[in-house]
């Protein structure tokens, strides 16, 4: 359980961020929920406080270190100090052969996915309380899968992800912090909004016997699975994992990549 911890939550307004919200709100923490839409963020803190729970919400772009600070600023004003903190946010940003993806195309999306993250982990660490626990949310991609011809710089972004959490956990080890990352398969999310896909016509097919996840077929993984790993990790159950990558996607990327 997760009674009296605090936890900080980025890209909670949807998908993966707000499953993980919810559980942990429900196991017990308080809740400091960060994201760039303030009407989702509210929505998923009043069904948080409906089921008798503790939100709170900031509106923040991960990858604007200022407004990340503030929002790091609320849940501290507001909980007195972290014990979780989950780096989800992130987009699929732009897909495409290098021909075809611009350097700021590239650069964006390293800014949410790979700063972003460094920058929310860089502001809740003076707030981190010994024993806090610190869950990144990556991919298959960049870290399995290398067949998605045009992810260039999402796979980019998330194996960068994997290599700063692994730089972490031993850095913040002696302080009692623990930090992993989840490498998410095909879930069912909104993340496809937010993904430019330019001549994908030009991309490498790629077809799979009987469904590209063994365990499932054609079926995605939800969300709350996801949050299942989220909330095991943030628990004092996985008080001796750091440093680690955890798959989460039914074998796919075993096949696939």
């Amino acid at each position: 359980m997760m009674q009296g911890k605090v936890a900080l939550v980025t890209g909670a307004g949807s998908g993966i961020g707000a499953a993980s919200a919810r559980l942990l709100a429900a196991r017990g923490a308080k809740v400091a929920l960060v994201g760039r839409t303030e009407s989702e963020l509210e929505e998923v803190a009043e069904a948080i406080r409906d089921a008798g729970g503790v939100a709170i919400s900031a509106v923040a772009d991960v990858s604007d270190s200022g407004a990340t600070e503030a929002a790091v600023q609320v849940a501290i004003d507001e909980f007195g100090g972290l014990d979780v903190v989950v780096a989800n946010a992130g987009v699929n940003g732009t897909w495409a052969g290098i021909d075809d993806l611009s350097v700021e195309d590239f650069r964006s999306t390293l800014d949410i996915n790979l700063v972003g993250t460094f920058v929310t982990i860089k502001h809740a660490v003076p707030h981190l309380r010994r024993g806090a626990s610190i869950v990144v949310v990556s991919s298959v991609n960049g870290s399995r899968i290398f067949s998605n011809s045009g992810a260039s710089a999402y796979s980019a972004s998330k194996a960068g992800q994997i290599a700063l959490t692994k730089m972490l956990a031993v850095e913040l080890g002696p302080r009692g912090i623990r930090a992993n990352v989840i490498c998410p398969g095909a879930i069912d999310t909104e993340i496809d909004d937010n993904t430019d896909q330019k001549n994908q016509d030009v991309l490498i097919p790629v077809e799979f016997p009987d469904g590209p996840i063994p365990l499932t077929g054609n079926t995605p993984g939800t969300s709350r699975q996801v949050a299942d790993l989220v909330a095991f990790l943030a628990s004092d159950a996985a008080s001796h994992i750091s440093g680690t990558e955890v798959w989460i996607d039914g074998a796919q990327s075993l096949l696939q990549g």
